[in-house]
């Protein structure tokens, strides 16, 4: 079976919210807690959370059990350099990676489910969700494309290898879903906030 190791990139500054994004409060948990939790049910083969800024206060409050904590010392040149430190640190046997994001504290467990599952029925280089407003992420990406995830440059992503190789990604049917909403402003913080504290006021 194809094996699929979970990448979490949280190493970001985020400036625009005064820093500390992965830490701030949803829902009684760190952001990034989320994030941890649904890759933790997941159906992966291991696990590994890329941390930056704040990287010591991240590993202080926040539990990272069942994770290869990887530190990326060159996040403040941009994302990339956490996808290539994700891509350094992967196992041998990795057949590909599974790449969330650690402002994406919403992505259903399903949509990682169904990624899994498409990458390992069809052996596509890529597998990427398509939600009721369309495709998104979390993006996987397969061992054949890491020798260009290697070269990633600047701020930037998987998207390079989106457009490049668009006729060979395969889709997971995740349009039940609304695509997880990106934590990057105080606006967006605070409609996240309010969204969880309604989930818990809901909760039996």
């Amino acid at each position: 079976m194809r094996r699929v190791v979970g990448v979490i990139l949280a190493a970001g500054t985020a400036t625009r919210l005064g820093g500390r994004k992965q830490l701030l409060p949803l829902g009684g948990r760190a952001m990034l807690e989320h994030v941890l939790a649904a890759a933790l049910q997941a159906p992966l083969d291991g696990r590994l959370v890329v941390l930056g800024s704040d990287a010591d206060e991240i590993r202080t409050q926040v539990d990272l059990t069942g994770f290869q904590v990887v530190v990326n010392p060159r996040y403040p040149e941009g994302q990339s350099t956490s996808v290539i430190a994700a891509v350094e640190a992967l196992p041998d046997d990795a057949d590909a990676a599974l790449f969330l994001l650690g402002d994406q504290p919403e992505v259903p467990v399903p949509v990682l489910e169904r990624i899994v599952e498409a990458y390992r029925r069809t052996g596509a280089p890529i597998v990427q969700p398509r939600y009721a407003e369309g495709r998104g992420n979390p993006v996987l990406i397969a061992r054949a494309l890491f020798p260009e995830l290697r070269r990633l440059r600047g701020d930037t992503g998987a998207r390079p290898l989106l457009e490049r190789y668009r006729d060979r990604i395969a889709f997971a049917d995740a349009r039940e879903f609304s695509r997880p909403a990106d934590i990057d402003s105080l606006a967006d913080y605070e409609r996240a906030r309010k969204r969880f504290d309604q989930r818990v006021s809901e909760a039996p």
